[in-house]
């Protein structure tokens, strides 16, 4: 098309004249024909050409020119921000006040948490709070620091961080093999009682400090319960093993900021609704 003369653009294909080819041809009949573009096609392309020059001129797009209307993304996501808080911040400041155990049994407010997390949680824990590999469950009652109202609630606006330490440079791979039968056997797998033994030698001296000497964890270290049959990262012998070579790091981002107290407050209630169903 690139090769069209301009004074074809003025005027309509004669049919009974025989238009010259771009020497083009496919399958011995098929040509590239030396048409004019249609007029509707060509005003269309210089209407972008003169739209984008004016788009340009306002907005930016020009290396560091902001455009004469001064518009930039950051200060309209602030005003759409300032717009949904007048409209939805008077919904969650309601129930800021009203006791957690109160709200999470109030259905509307169990709506609105569940939209929130929706929003804001789903991506981590599962649109069912079901969780995933290294994310937990929120549907049970199995809590790495805490299941009460006010611990969720804190878990949500500051944040926490749970840290396996690894073990590699300390035990030997025979004595994490034995330590994580034994793991695996408070939880009821069966394995070589020989082998479980020497595990759990190996577990009062190296683990009991974080999991306690029971195995049933401690929320202030986010040590979790080693007796029942709820794993963050998996049960299998393999997983085990790989927890304690190479340790384990989950962290739970603090949401404070970005939510806000009454939100949070909306969010906790719901998530400790759910543990209560279950």
């Amino acid at each position: 098309m690139c090769c069209i003369a301009v004074e074809k653009y003025r005027g309509k294909t004669d049919p009974d004249k025989t238009v010259e080819t771009l020497g083009h041809v496919w399958d011995e009949d098929l040509e590239e024909l030396n048409n004019p573009l249609p007029l509707w096609w060509l005003f269309m392309f210089y209407f972008t050409i003169v739209f984008g020059f004016i788009y340009l001129v306002l907005y930016p797009g020009l290396g560091s020119f902001e455009g004469i209307l001064g518009w930039n993304q950051v200060n309209a996501y602030e005003e759409e921000k300032v717009v949904a808080s007048e409209k939805y911040d008077p919904i969650f400041d309601k129930y800021v006040n009203q006791d957690l155990i109160t709200v999470a049994n109030n259905p509307e407010a169990v709506t609105i948490g569940k939209r929130l997390f929706s929003a804001y949680c789903t991506q981590c824990h599962g649109s069912d709070a079901g969780g995933a590999r290294g994310y937990p469950s929120l549907r049970d009652d199995d809590w790495l620091f805490g299941g009460k109202p006010e611990d969720i609630k804190k878990s949500i606006l500051e944040g926490r961080v749970g840290t396996m330490p690894a073990w590699k440079e300390v035990l030997d791979t025979k004595e994490i093999f034995n330590l994580a039968a034994y793991v695996r056997s408070l939880s009821g797998y069966q394995g070589d009682s020989t082998v479980i033994s020497r595990g759990k030698e190996s577990f009062v001296t190296n683990c009991a400090v974080c999991h306690g000497a029971d195995a049933r964890g401690n929320y202030q270290f986010g040590a979790p319960n080693l007796t029942d049959k709820v794993w963050l990262y998996g049960s299998s012998q393999n997983r085990v093993i790989e927890s304690i070579s190479k340790g384990r790091n989950g962290q739970m981002p603090p949401h404070k900021e970005f939510l806000g107290e009454a939100k949070a407050h909306l969010l906790a209630a719901y998530v400790y609704s759910l543990s209560q169903k279950e």
